[in-house]
């Protein structure tokens, strides 16, 4: 009787988890529906407004990368290389040690003249006591005037004598000191033209060494837009192997003399690379502003969001963002002129729009 009653309890326990473990899972099952239906959350973002502004016409160049500065470092004395600190590619300060060649005969030449200068010095100082001596009894007619004379001449002769040894010391010093070869600025090791072990003549390359801290680029542009250049108007830089964004430089110069079978000048155009992320021979294209007029739409250009070859901007009505496809046409001082479906006064997501999905809905952030 009492094993029956046993499985009796035991099966109602078993029903009563069954039937608590389908309730759970109804509720759960409930509360997903309600989810799903409510879609996807909010995401937050930033808008800005497409405004339509009167704009320059541009036209858009090849250029090529260049360091500003570029220069072969080299030896101002022969000598054999004992140090060789620096490889290519590696960031070297002004002043900083790029080789350093023997200096050992130096400095026992040094040495040795040092001595003969304390010697000069010694005879001088004992010159000096006689001529004093002898001008006190030249004074009382005590010595004939040619004893005089020879010990003024003599103290003259060590001073001038002094002085040639401390210029030879010095000149030593400045020999010693060419023997370690330093960098002249800034920059990067293009080039390695030595390494220990090797003798390098006097004004043999040591290093290549470019400063990229600034770029130039040199952009051939037709006789018909050169006088719409004027110096230090803006140019927009865009490397594509760096970034989609392009970069902010200015016409440094125009020059001169021009290709006379293309009918294109020289124009260069200086670029700040505080990174160091443009490298000397990269494909720019420079877009130069020129002097006419049109009116264009224009959103930042953190609105634009590249897909493959493609560009859009995701535009926000009712909460929710819909991508609309654009042609950039155009950059000005932080903005992108563009052609597409948009008109002013809509408002483009600025941040936030790289995971966005057509059709999601924003809450619009400040």
């Amino acid at each position: 009787m009492r094993q029956t009653c046993w499985k009796k309890f035991v099966g109602y326990e078993t029903w009563t988890a069954v039937l608590l473990f389908l309730f759970v899972s109804a509720v759960a099952h409930a509360q997903a529906e309600v989810k799903k239906d409510e879609g996807p959350p909010a995401v937050p973002v930033r808008v800005a407004a497409v405004v339509e502004e009167s704009v320059s016409d541009q036209i858009t160049l090849v250029g090529s990368t260049e360091a500003i500065a570029r220069s072969i470092i080299a030896a101002e004395v022969s000598g054999l290389v004992e140090e060789f600190p620096v490889r290519e590619g590696d960031f070297v300060d002004k002043g900083d040690v790029l080789a350093r060649l023997r200096s050992t005969d130096l400095l026992l030449h040094r040495k040795a003249t040092r001595a003969a200068r304390e010697k000069v010095r010694a005879n001088l100082a004992f010159a000096e006591k006689e001529l004093a001596r002898y001008t006190k009894l030249k004074d009382t007619d005590s010595i004939a005037a040619r004893k005089y004379d020879e010990a003024l001449y003599q103290c003259q002769s060590l001073r001038q004598e002094v002085l040639r040894i401390e210029a030879e010391i010095e000149l030593l010093e400045d020999d010693i000191r060419k023997k370690t070869v330093v960098a002249g600025f800034a920059g990067s090791v293009a080039k390695e033209h030595t390494q220990v072990g090797e003798w390098i003549p006097v004004g043999g390359p040591v290093v290549t060494l470019v400063d990229l801290a600034q770029v130039r680029i040199t952009v051939d542009v037709p006789e018909r837009y050169i006088m719409q250049l004027p110096p230090e108007s803006p140019v927009q830089i865009l490397v594509a192997s760096i970034s989609d964004n392009p970069f902010s430089g200015k016409v440094s110069a125009v020059l001169p003399e021009g290709e006379p079978d293309a009918r294109t000048f020289p124009v260069r155009v200086i670029l700040a690379n505080p990174d160091l992320k443009l490298k000397s021979g990269m494909e720019a294209r420079a877009t130069f502003n020129i002097g006419s007029k049109k009116n264009a739409l224009l959103v930042p250009k953190d609105a634009i969001v590249t897909a493959g070859a493609n560009r859009l901007v995701f535009v926000v009505a009712s909460s929710m963002a819909q991508p609309i496809s654009v042609r950039v046409i155009g950059y000005y001082d932080g903005n992108v002129a563009i052609d597409g479906s948009v008109k002013p006064g809509d408002h483009v997501v600025i941040r936030g729009n790289e995971r966005l999905r057509p059709g999601q809905p924003v809450e619009i952030v400040k």
